[in-house]
């Protein structure tokens, strides 16, 4: 791709060289003699990275780096130094330079450089447009997704929601069947009125049982007050009861009774309490299966199956992990207080090869300790967790699944060319191919 790139150094035959090995590259060069003239140039606007000597008359490297970088935070720049200023350098590094190199300047590795810098500043516009993005479209409340698996669960949702029907949400754990929960109670008639969630797995038979219907003070060893259950405190609302699975079968005919006639008495109690309520059941497991094997009754099934939302895991749906990802980070760096710009293609790689077994929940995880461990304003491979980075420090090359052959060339022949530290006679070497071929491909052009 094409760069506006502004040099700025003292010494004429440096700064010309610069510019022609640049120019051979496909960008176009504007040039400055010291640090004043640069910035009077930055600032009519259009650079895309700067190129400048540490050491200039009257504006200094240093100080047009601090100007650019106030003006325009994230806009590349790209340092100069001798020898004996590489302390010098390394300061500028500290206050956001992207890089420096060392006279007499590798060619070779500042087009690498280059590339890095400007693949960099991509991932942080895109960053930018995801975040304005999510920011729009807050729909289906805390529901994030615009592949064509969730946006058929957003238009079943949208359908369901207004009705009465029971609606059963299938799907493996950690895909975020609570959250669809959420979404059809606040698309509802009865969004101004509460939903109860029960998790049917985390409580033993006998206090699942108390829990939904209540109980009478006396009723059992330690029940020293009568208690309303979660369908009384439901009433005119939701109960979403996650985990339905997991419930045994003396209470799945009392859940089927008041599905059936609306009505339920408090466990030791005779009192007969009428209910209003919308159920909607989640769960991971299959229930036709359940149903064969004698676990689940199918009567119950068809009363909670009324309508049903299938989740998709994230591993069908990898088409949503950016806006995913950029709001995980979003989140965690706000509330670790880091400013995280986005996350490095190695990384990203990373996180599209996984098939993530725990789905968006585990996604969610990965993010936060992600953002916990890093040290700079980009995400790397080093930051994910260990199952993830599995391959990636031991020679191998990660290329995204959709990828085309072209972008996949290229990012084999970068990375080669970027662990032999820009030698591109090394890398042409090792992939099997003459320099002059290797340049062509990296840039469309003939040297």
């Amino acid at each position: 791709m094409k760069y506006r790139i502004l040099i700025a150094e003292d010494e004429k035959n440096i700064r010309e060289g610069l510019a022609a090995a640049l120019e051979m590259d496909g960008h176009e060069v504007v040039t400055a003699a010291n640090g004043t003239e640069a910035l009077k140039r930055f600032q009519k606007g259009d650079i895309d990275l700067v190129v400048s000597d540490l050491r200039m008359p009257g504006l200094s490297g240093e100080d047009l780096l601090a100007k650019i970088l106030a003006e325009s935070p994230g806009t590349p720049v790209i340092i100069l130094t001798g020898h004996g200023t590489v302390e010098s350098a390394v300061k500028a590094m500290r206050m956001g330079a992207w890089d420096f190199l060392t006279k007499p300047i590798n060619l070779d590795y500042l087009s690498l450089l280059v590339k890095q810098a400007m693949g960099n500043r991509e991932l942080s516009l895109k960053h930018k447009r995801l975040l304005e993005e999510l920011e729009k479209g807050k729909s289906f409340q805390a529901i994030i997704g615009n592949s064509a698996a969730m946006r058929k669960v957003y238009d079943t949702t949208s359908r369901a929601a207004p009705t009465k029907a029971s609606i059963l949400i299938t799907g493996e754990s950690g895909v975020g069947k609570e959250l669809v929960a959420d979404a059809i109670h606040g698309l509802s008639p009865r969004k101004d009125k509460p939903i109860i969630k029960v998790h049917c797995a985390a409580l033993a038979s006998s206090l699942l049982e108390s829990e939904l219907f209540g109980h009478e003070k006396g009723a059992f060893t330690g029940a020293s007050a009568r208690k309303r259950g979660r369908f009384e405190l439901a009433n005119e609302g939701t109960l979403f009861l996650d985990e339905i699975g997991e419930i045994d079968q003396n209470l799945q005919i009392k859940l089927l009774r008041v599905l059936q006639e609306k009505k339920f008495e408090r466990v030791g109690g005779e009192e007969t309490i009428e209910t209003d309520v919308r159920i909607v059941a989640a769960t991971n497991k299959n229930l036709t299966s359940e149903i064969e094997k004698g676990n689940f009754r199918e009567d119950l099934y068809f009363r909670l199956n009324v309508i049903n939302i299938h989740v998709p895991p994230l591993r069908e749906r990898k088409d949503d992990l950016p806006l995913l990802i950029t709001a995980f980070l979003k989140e965690f760096a706000e509330e670790n207080g880091k400013d995280i710009a986005g996350i490095n293609d190695k990384a990203r790689s990373c996180l599209y090869a996984y098939d993530w077994p725990g789905n968006v929940r585990e996604l969610r995880n990965c993010m936060e300790s992600a953002v916990v461990m890093s040290r700079g304003s980009l995400i790397t491979e080093e930051d994910l967790p260990p199952t993830l980075r599995k391959g990636s420090d031991d020679g191998w090359i990660r290329i995204p699944i959709g990828t085309n052959m072209e972008e996949a060339e290229k990012i084999i022949i970068l990375e080669t060319v970027s662990a032999h530290k820009g030698n591109q006679s090394k890398a042409a070497e090792i992939l099997g191919i003459g320099r002059k071929t290797l340049y062509r491909k990296l840039t469309g052009r003939e040297e």
